[in-house]
């Protein structure tokens, strides 16, 4: 292919060279990046969702369709299909739909809610699996691909930029999205985000949209990246289950009212709420009110980076963390290690229980944190959450709520108060 040399008139420019190896198709005459993306296509999925929703039936006595979306295959052999949790949450029964037009009924492996992902299998004979670009290989410019099955069409490829890399913050879940321009909608989740080459780089999970709840496509859409979800389907595929590192320090994020309540001059990092004593965050010397900023080679974000990196790190491992106290920064080092600790656990400064932090508070027992992926985060419980019965019992302070959580050798119903509404969750026993 030759090269093609474009003469530029604008101030400040002289001459600019298009690369001879960018995708040209001599016999039409157009540039294309269909040589890389159309190998990758057959194993890009539609997944429809059965329940006993509202919707449409395919059958006086069958299951209902609830929700669709995208999914993409990852091992033709073993029919392995990455999606969204969103996308099979509440199912009884899934259906996958091939470019081919073939149809099979799949099974459930496995769903991870923190990371969003889900494995699904089925068994079909001559499929399709998409190539892995290797991870931590992307920079922002870089051209993404989105494929999917959105707003109810037939297959679909959007193409953008890649427009960031390590974007948390849509909520304290384990977040390091990758950002992009490239058009998502509804229908696309679970879909793959390719390169140029054709290889996966992410899978489509959410989109922030300027009109309100109507989930419009602005420009502005996020994929889980390869290593988390590596990270996520191979423990689904050997155990069934996803348990994450922990350090033993529960974070929750910075913001800049927090940051000015702190007197901080920054807006940006992780606020350690409390550290289990003898845990690897303690033996680092890290206390409550500690703000981490970085960790290892990056910046921290929010609580969503610290619940990243340590949740997808294997125990055993170093990480060295910067941190601010007092208005100085300060290093540590801290190594992860499998979860050991107990589900409840009343300290002097609060309550730790599966995985949320509560504290007394002038309102009552306030929920301070709730880990991502937790079983506290399972039921819905969330940061500002006042708690005000437990069960039968009354709750007026952290002690009350433990001896409640302690006492309950079964599930137990935690009743709070958000908004000025009461909510209710379902907290699992001792």
């Amino acid at each position: 292919m030759a090269a093609l040399t474009i003469s530029l008139t604008t101030a400040g420019a002289a001459w600019a060279q298009i690369p001879p190896q960018m995708p040209y198709d001599a016999e039409r005459g157009v540039f294309t990046f269909a040589a890389g993306i159309e190998p990758s296509l057959p194993a890009v999925v539609a997944i429809t969702t059965l329940g006993a929703g509202g919707g449409p039936s395919r059958g006086d006595d069958g299951p209902k369709e609830i929700s669709g979306g995208s999914g993409v295959i990852i091992d033709a052999a073993g029919g392995v299909i990455i999606t969204n949790h969103h996308v099979i949450e509440n199912g009884t029964a899934f259906r996958v739909d091939l470019l081919d037009g073939r149809s099979y009924r799949a099974e459930l492996l496995g769903a991870d809610r923190a990371t969003d992902i889900a494995v699904l299998r089925i068994a079909a004979p001559d499929l399709t699996q998409v190539h892995v670009a290797p991870a931590g290989t992307l920079r922002s410019g870089d051209l993404a691909f989105a494929v999917g099955y959105p707003l109810g069409l037939d297959q679909t490829l959007t193409m953008g930029v890649i427009s960031g890399l390590g974007r948390s913050g849509l909520g304290d879940a384990v977040e390091d999205y990758i950002q992009t321009d490239a058009a998502v909608n509804s229908g696309n989740s679970g879909g793959p985000l390719l390169d140029s080459r054709g290889r996966l780089i992410g899978i489509n999970t959410a989109i922030l949209s300027g009109g309100g709840t109507s989930g419009g496509n602005d420009g502005i859409a996020f994929a889980v990246p390869i290593n988390i979800m590596r990270f996520v389907t191979d423990q689904i595929l050997a155990t069934g289950e996803v348990v994450r590192g922990e350090t033993g320090a529960t974070v929750s994020s910075l913001t800049p009212r927090r940051a000015e309540d702190m007197g901080l001059e920054i807006g940006r990092g992780a606020v350690v709420e409390d550290v289990v004593p003898g845990s690897p965050a303690d033996r680092a010397g890290l206390r409550r009110g500690d703000v981490i900023t970085g960790l290892e080679d990056r910046v921290v974000s929010n609580g969503g980076t610290v619940q990243a990196m340590t949740g997808i790190a294997p125990p055993g491992t170093s990480l060295e963390a910067t941190y601010l106290r007092d208005g100085r920064s300060a290093t540590t080092t801290m190594t992860v290690q499998r979860p050991n600790g107990p589900s409840i656990a009343l300290g002097a400064t609060g309550l730790s229980a599966h995985g949320a932090r509560f504290a007394d508070g002038a309102a009552g027992v306030e929920v301070r944190s709730v880990e991502a992926g937790s079983p506290a985060a399972q039921a819905g419980l969330t940061a500002g959450d006042v708690v005000t019965r437990a069960g039968n019992a009354t709750v007026r302070r952290a002690a009350d709520l433990e001896r409640a959580l302690s006492g309950a050798r079964r599930e137990i119903t935690v009743t709070v108060t958000r908004g000025g509404e009461t909510a209710t969750a379902i907290l699992p026993g001792a």
